[in-house]
């Protein structure tokens, strides 16, 4: 697996992301990283992620940081690693290496950073640890639940702005966790004939992800009940003559994300009438992607699939009427009730 690398270094990558981000806005911006969630006991935490706007203008998935971005400049703020720390974690970069590597403009304690908010905008994060700090220390609830206001709001739309186009760094990262998510398709297929259950299945999908030192981007959903849309349950058998959906994407540690869904048969082969509904799917899914190009809206190809679809069913006698008709009156939402996708970060 060959994946093309960018010359440009992080520290260049970042600078110049920071300086569009400045071409939009002009008030500082502070993103918060994000801290771990306990699970049963404050030590046992769920593996961390974090903030994808952090991940964008930060590189690197730091713990309990934050960033203050502003007329093109970045601060780092956190905390270096405890004298104990090395003993459970290994050594750790302290903050001026860190700063350096994603070049900083400074760096500074966690402590800090209340004295750098004034007229400040942000986005929330997820954990309820870090948005209660925010909303204590911006003296304004910041909640991931509630859409953005004023400047928040401006801050919101002007990283989508940017986000919209995607540098050299984001598509080298992207067509990382695409190679990385297609192989783990085909070891999925590969190991169907043999797997008694779904969740041999996602084992070995899975088992290709993390040994590319990436996580999944989502919770995969392997399944003989496709139609059940997130059915996160993999203790069914696995029958001649079922068809197994399986939806898994693989991501890379600074957060770019694969995500692919497919639908094979357990045995290897079709029956006729899963091979004429496959090719209705397939049909759609051709002709969603040859119509996709620059200026071309989200909706329209939404509303192409639907009708392909639509079109495909009345062929097969499964729907009777206009498919024009019935695409407006949503009657092909009984067999296709989700949309064509959606955006990645």
């Amino acid at each position: 697996m060959l994946i093309q690398q960018t010359s440009i270094s992080l520290a260049d990558t970042l600078r110049l992301r920071r300086q569009q981000l400045a071409n939009l806005i002009d008030f500082p911006a502070i993103l918060w990283s994000g801290s771990n969630s306990s699970r049963n006991f404050p030590a046992n935490s769920f593996p961390f992620r974090a903030s994808s706007h952090f991940l964008y203008f930060a590189g690197l998935p730091l713990s309990q940081a934050a960033i203050r971005l502003e007329a093109g400049k970045l601060e780092l703020f956190m905390d270096d690693p405890s004298p104990g720390s090395a003993l459970w974690h290994g050594e750790m970069p302290t903050r001026e290496e860190i700063a350096e590597k994603i070049g900083a403009d400074a760096a500074r304690p966690m402590a800090e950073l209340e004295s750098w908010l004034q007229d400040a905008a942000t986005l929330a994060v997820q954990d309820a640890a870090t948005w209660t700090q925010q909303s204590q220390l911006l003296n304004r609830w910041v909640l991931p639940q509630s859409p953005p206001q004023g400047i928040d709001l401006e801050l919101a739309k002007a990283i989508v702005s940017l986000r919209l186009t995607h540098d050299e760094a984001a598509l080298t990262q992207l067509r990382k966790a695409a190679a990385v998510t297609v192989e783990a398709h085909k070891a999925g297929m590969a190991a169907t004939p043999q797997a008694k259950l779904e969740a041999e299945v996602r084992a070995a999908m899975e088992g290709v992800i993390i040994a590319h030192n990436m996580t999944t981007s989502y919770n995969s959903i392997v399944t003989v009940h496709g139609e059940v849309l997130h059915n996160e349950q993999y203790h069914h058998p696995l029958q001649p003559g079922d068809l197994l959906l399986a939806d898994v994407g693989a991501e890379t540690e600074t957060g770019w994300a694969g995500d692919v869904t497919r639908t094979w048969p357990v045995s290897g082969k079709f029956s006729s009438t899963q091979r004429d509904i496959y090719n209705v799917v397939l049909a759609a899914h051709d002709a969603c992607i040859a119509k996709i190009q620059p200026g071309v809206e989200y909706a329209d190809i939404h509303l192409l699939a639907a009708m392909v679809i639509a079109e495909g069913l009345v062929e097969l006698d499964i729907l009777q009427g206009n498919p024009q008709d019935l695409v407006e009156s949503d009657a092909h939402a009984l067999f296709f009730p989700h949309g064509i996708g959606h955006l990645l970060v």
